[in-house]
């Protein structure tokens, strides 16, 4: 009786939304909470592009003090 959400609720919902962020905060509000979900989707779905790219540049910090190192001699 009580679970379903019904096109009211989600109009109050949203009025408030409105008043407690205002019209200008409201669209940073939204890419911040979508760049969230994006984030929790790829920890979650084992997709992590941060790591990736943390992986490849610490090999390159690895091998550069060998290239400018052998460029001394």
């Amino acid at each position: 009786m009580f679970n379903q959400v019904g096109l009211p609720e989600v109009v109050i919902v949203l009025a408030i939304v409105l008043l407690i962020f205002g019209p200008k905060r409201l669209p940073q509000a939204g890419r911040a909470l979508g760049k969230s979900m994006r984030e929790f989707k790829d920890s979650i779905s084992g997709d992590h592009k941060d790591d990736q790219e943390l992986e490849a540049s610490a090999e390159e910090a690895k091998t550069e003090p060998e290239k400018s190192a052998s460029s001394d001699s």
